[in-house]
């Protein structure tokens, strides 16, 4: 029974599936807490920053597994990658000016990573090579409550309609922007050619203020 208790608790898309799958029409959502390896960075995506941050969230999370796999621990499926998106000047962001952009590269973890975990996993993949961010790195939560989320379907650069149409359902329903845009990968793009690639956009909201 403790076995099945902790697998069923490491399944994050189980314990908390609103969070790995939405619909193609907006959808609002209570988005809970969820621990994950973080780093932030500034830059275009795909950029040596960008690289860096990924590569070394993705070690890190597989490093993780496999270190509670081998202490007895049940496994889990590693998340998708996420991010979250802003700009000091949000003009850089909406115009494309992407060498000023700012983010937030995620992964979620199960409940049974710690931070020394975490700090064992990260001196590991650094003594492969593999964690050229590790200075970076932090375990942190994220909290987004109340929050309001679409699939895209299509490339990353083809996002800007469905983003549109996540704002302008938002202020329909007499919500406001709050926090950061945040987006979900389903895809690898290395494996799914662009048309079929899934991304989930999410934001964010709070109650509009009386005009």
């Amino acid at each position: 029974m403790a076995a099945a208790s902790t697998s069923s608790a490491n399944d994050l898309r189980r314990a908390h599936p609103q969070l790995w799958r939405a619909p193609d029409t907006p959808e609002r959502i209570t988005a809970p807490p969820v621990a994950c390896l973080a780093v932030d960075g500034v830059g275009e995506p795909g950029g040596e920053a960008y690289a860096a941050a990924v590569g070394t969230l993705f070690a890190v999370s597989y490093g993780l597994r496999f270190s509670v796999k081998a202490a007895g621990g049940e496994p889990w499926s590693v998340m998708p990658l996420e991010g979250l998106w802003w700009a000091d000047d949000m003009a850089d962001y909406l115009t494309g000016d992407r060498a000023r952009w700012r983010w937030t590269m995620l992964i979620a973890q199960p409940p049974v990573v710690t931070a020394a975990r975490v700090a064992d996993a990260v001196a590991a993949a650094a003594r492969k090579g593999r964690a050229p961010a590790a200075d970076l790195l932090r375990l942190e939560v994220l909290d987004e409550g109340d929050a309001v989320q679409v699939m895209h379907h299509g490339p990353y650069a083809a996002e800007g309609p469905t983003v549109a149409a996540l704002h302008a359902w938002i202020a329909d329903a007499g919500l406001a922007l709050r926090g950061t845009h945040h987006e979900v990968y389903l895809s690898d793009p290395n494996r799914v050619a662009p048309e079929r690639m899934r991304t989930i956009i999410r934001q964010p909201v709070t109650a509009r203020s009386p005009a």
